[in-house]
């Protein structure tokens, strides 16, 4: 049997940090208030002239560099953005471009925004496990902060900008044993961005009914724990780590509290990364596994929600 495994990891974030105290001299917050409800301190903002693709090209360089492959190797790039340089071609496309690969090997984007990284390692993953591909790439970035509305404090407190990757390839002992998705588009107008490409004229940025999207997120996130864990031989107790969407630390927490996890135990990055969407659980992976936390053989879960809504885990060996 046909198993996909992750062989290397890689994080990028824009220089510039926005500290609260930032925000606290554009709208009416406080440092105070932000943290005791988000758990954030700080987030990274990607430059002007710095695109998704930009952030997800030095992400990529360094999963590729850390897998030890050749990057004419890798025989698909999965790009999971809600922020795409441009409406096409796809930002996949554009990073083939920038990688220099020239293999026409197989390239397009995930949009599931938050939960768009654990949609695109569920893909990637039966990819693998039907043949149709052995190396591949998947890339979550996002520069959100170019659809933040800066006057909406409801909002403009949470997200950041970043970019994290992974290499993912064929192998023969368990690596992914596991991945469950879902998606509910009765609750699209909770967490959204109102205008697009054949809906002009609404708003561009960011609109957020923070409490009803707590309530939800809490309730499927501890649902989908247990589902993602029936049909395999673990259990909650075998979770070395877990590596959530970094979207608030009080749902982290609470997600923690549903599998007897203690919080030594949670990769929490939200508070110097912000919500970076896609992006937040390939960056805070790609930190633990630099820092010597996420060792080889020990079992992950990811679990994220996001804007659709749309959510979903998945569980795996390193």
């Amino acid at each position: 049997m046909v198993y996909a495994g992750i062989i290397g990891t890689g994080s990028y974030l824009p220089e510039r940090i926005m500290p609260n105290s930032e925000l606290e001299k554009m709208v009416e917050t406080s440092d105070e208030w932000i943290q005791s409800r988000t758990g954030i301190k700080q987030r990274h903002i990607a430059r002007d002239d710095e695109s998704t693709c930009d952030m997800g090209l030095q992400a990529a360089l360094k999963a590729i560099d850390a897998s030890g492959m050749d990057k004419n190797d890798i025989d698909l790039i999965i790009f999971a953005t809600t922020t795409p340089d441009q409406t096409f071609p796809s930002t996949a496309c554009l990073l083939q471009r920038e990688l220099g690969i020239t293999n026409n090997c197989i390239a397009f984007d995930v949009q599931a925004v938050c939960a768009g990284f654990v949609y695109a390692i569920s893909i990637a993953n039966n990819f693998i496990k039907t043949g149709m591909a052995k190396s591949i790439l998947v890339v979550g970035g996002e520069s959100l902060s170019k659809i933040v509305d800066w006057t909406d404090r409801s909002t403009c407190v949470l997200f950041g900008d970043g970019a994290g990757a992974v290499v993912i390839t064929a192998q023969d002992n368990p690596g992914i044993y596991n991945s469950v998705l879902h998606a509910n588009g009765s609750h699209a107008n909770l967490l959204e961005v109102p205008s697009g490409i054949s809906r002009p004229g609404n708003s561009p940025f960011i609109k957020m009914s923070g409490s009803d999207v707590f309530k939800f997120a809490v309730t499927s996130m501890e649902a989908v724990v247990d589902e993602v864990l029936t049909g395999t031989e673990l259990n909650q107790s075998d979770i070395d780590w877990l590596v959530p969407h970094q979207a608030n630390k009080r749902i982290i927490t609470a997600t923690a509290k549903k599998l007897s996890l203690p919080l030594e135990k949670v990769i929490m990055t939200v508070q110097d990364h912000g919500n970076t969407s896609a992006a937040s659980i390939p960056l805070a992976l790609d930190v633990a596994v630099r820092d010597g936390r996420i060792q080889r053989g020990q079992i992950l879960m990811f679990e994220a929600i996001g804007g659709g809504f749309a959510w979903g885990a998945v569980i795996l060996r390193y």
